[in-house]
């Protein structure tokens, strides 16, 4: 089964409009949310959510919504599913794609020198850098706009210009969030992607696009780490291990069925381990871990047609423990 384009009735909701009221309010608590807000010498202004400032986890939790563009709620929760861990961060949209796949996703590859940062947010919308904009049919336009970089350091000048270049906004109409993996507010815009990373396997697994018509996610919040190796371990398997993801669809009931099987965590030949051990056993390169286990550890697919229900996949209480407590 292809992809389909999302429906041209989707394109007038801008993810950068949407995303504004948020960002000003982001911007205007700095004080009260531990963050800092400073002009580079470009122009840009430049949040820092956890590199000299402490950030926290509502100013986390804002940055995933900016990050969703403005088309999906990020809320933290009490979590009852595992012990010793209960907070959970809880996501849900009624347009999940847009939100998703064409604002919240990390695909903006950003690189000069040593510096080296995913980009997210509405920014991605106007830079149409990626393929996947072509398949979701989608384009923004707006005067100013943000992207989410999950790094722990002052991006250098050049990558600015890219960025104020491939959007085609000027430099003083550009926010640039930092969010560094081991701060509390990046584990929480981290964990807060639970829906996205399914949106995205599911993408992979060539489901319909058109066919999701709405969604839901929980995972577990975990304890900050203080090096970059077990901050990412643990971002990662709080969604791998400790995330679960509600989708309604539409469409025939055999591909709900086959998408609530393959779309699990548990569905992926590297899974079973802590993240952290996976990618060492592969040398580091995060691109030879198998893309599959990118996913929520369990998921439940509702046919709002047919009225059935899939489920797949399950809570792994135990990976969890192991992970959180390295």
């Amino acid at each position: 089964m292809q992809n389909t384009h999302s429906t041209k009735s989707q394109t007038h909701l801008s993810v950068n409009q949407l995303s504004e009221p948020l960002l000003k309010r982001l911007l205007a608590n700095a004080n009260d949310l531990h963050i800092g807000v400073s002009l580079h010498e470009s122009g840009c202004t430049l949040v820092d959510a956890g590199i000299q400032h402490p950030g926290s986890a509502e100013a986390g939790r804002l940055i995933a919504e900016i990050c969703m563009g403005g088309l999906g709620e990020v809320r933290l929760e009490k979590n009852n599913d595992f012990n010793h861990f209960p907070e959970g961060i809880a996501v849900n949209s009624v347009q999940p794609v847009l939100a998703c796949l064409a604002s919240q996703y990390a695909g903006w590859a950003l690189q000069s020198g040593k510096f080296f940062a995913l980009g997210s947010g509405p920014a991605r919308a106007l830079a149409q850098r990626e393929e996947l904009f072509k398949e979701l049919n989608y384009q923004d336009a707006a005067t100013s706009t943000c992207i989410v970089l999950e790094t722990d350091k002052i991006p250098p000048a050049e990558v600015i210009e890219k960025i104020v270049r491939d959007t085609n906004v000027a430099a003083e109409q550009l926010t640039i969030i930092l969010t560094p993996t081991t701060s509390i507010a990046g584990s929480v815009q981290i964990v807060g992607r639970v829906l996205e990373v399914a949106l995205h396997k599911a993408h992979t697994l060539h489901f319909s696009l058109n066919n999701i018509v709405s969604g839901s996610g929980l995972a577990v919040l975990p304890p900050v780490a203080k090096d970059f190796m077990t901050a990412m371990g643990r971002t990662n398997d709080a969604i791998l291990f400790g995330g679960s993801v509600h989708l309604q669809v539409k469409g025939d009931d055999n591909a709900a069925a086959e998408l609530a099987l393959n779309l699990p965590s548990s569905a992926s030949k590297d899974y079973g381990k802590p993240f952290a051990q996976v990618f060492k056993s592969y040398n580091m390169d995060f691109y030879q871990i198998d893309p599959m286990l990118f996913s929520p550890a369990k998921v439940t697919i509702t046919n709002i047609e047919t009225g059935n229900v899939f489920e797949g996949g399950q809570l792994n209480p135990e990976l969890i423990a192991l992970s959180f407590s390295d």
